[in-house]
């Protein structure tokens, strides 16, 4: 896999400057294709007794959205124009406004989708249903987390939390670029089974070996979970502990609604990510 058509999905201009200083250094490491997408909500059409006010008002509306995507647009052609990326712009509007949403159908069609991980402090017009994005896309999403500043730079070490689950198997192949250009790759398992045919420490080691026979620089690491450390605490201490400046890891390997219930890893690293993580299912 190479990552020739890259997604950047743009909810606001509060992340879109974020999400672009990400994508566009790293499209231009992989000589990729951006599509930049951002969706506006539809004006919605009322009328008042006799043409009143608010038809006015629902023009203004408009024109503040078209204002918007002209202002985004621009935001976007500059900054490939200015490092020499090639890309499209596509624009929507719909129901909701959600950039992620109106983006599941581009997505299907990419290599990678980058957005942003939601600031739980924006408004509620600035987030996106990144875990729809997810779900639904069947591509591997690389989240920014919300508090990256500068240029993305080629990532030294990925750290790949790996359970043996479809969802896991499909994040680390869709990683290979970015571990092929990282180089060195740790893949933590957390309390993998004891089973007659393989050991708990070496759970991760058919990967591993996959993995080296791309020319990449394989260790493993096993960790048990005790007191009241859950598997997404263990990750995110490791991530600190190795100097990992990408994971990768399966998402949702329940429903959704299961995770919303009894939580569960990706919902918890959705929340609180400390580096660029690509999630995949």
């Amino acid at each position: 896999m190479t990552c020739k058509t890259i997604l950047a999905i743009l909810q606001s201009e509060a992340d879109a400057a974020r999400v672009l200083d990400f994508t566009v250094p790293f499209a231009a490491r992989h000589g990729g294709h951006v599509i930049g997408l951002h969706a506006e909500a539809l004006p919605i059409i009322v009328s008042a007794p006799l043409g009143g006010p608010v038809v006015a008002f629902n023009a203004g509306l408009e024109a503040e959205t078209e204002a918007r995507h002209s202002r985004m647009r621009e935001i976007f052609n500059k900054r490939l124009s200015a490092e020499g990326v090639t890309g499209e712009w596509r624009g929507y509007e719909s129901v909701s406004g959600d950039s992620a949403i109106s983006g599941i159908e581009s997505a299907r069609t990419v290599d990678l989708v980058i957005a942003q991980q939601n600031d739980p402090d924006a408004d509620a017009r600035s987030t996106a249903n990144v875990e729809a994005l997810v779900f639904e896309s069947g591509r591997p999403v690389l989240l920014v987390p919300y508090t990256f500043s500068g240029r993305s730079q080629p990532f030294k070490r990925v750290l790949l939390a790996w359970n043996g689950s479809q969802q896991a198997a499909r994040a680390a192949f869709d990683a290979l670029p970015m571990m092929k250009e990282a180089g060195k790759v740790e893949v933590l398992t957390v309390d993998a089974p004891d089973t007659p045919e393989q050991d708990a420490n070496f759970a991760g080691a058919a990967i591993a070996a996959t993995l080296a026979r791309h020319g990449i620089e394989v260790t493993m690491r096993a960790e048990r979970s005790a007191g009241d450390l859950t598997h997404a605490d263990i990750i995110a201490n490791r991530l600190a502990d190795s100097g990992a400046d990408l994971l990768v890891m399966g998402a949702y390997g329940r429903s959704r609604l299961s995770e919303f219930v009894f939580g569960g890893v990706t919902r918890a690293m959705l929340r609180s990510m400390t580096v660029p993580t690509l999630m995949a299912r």
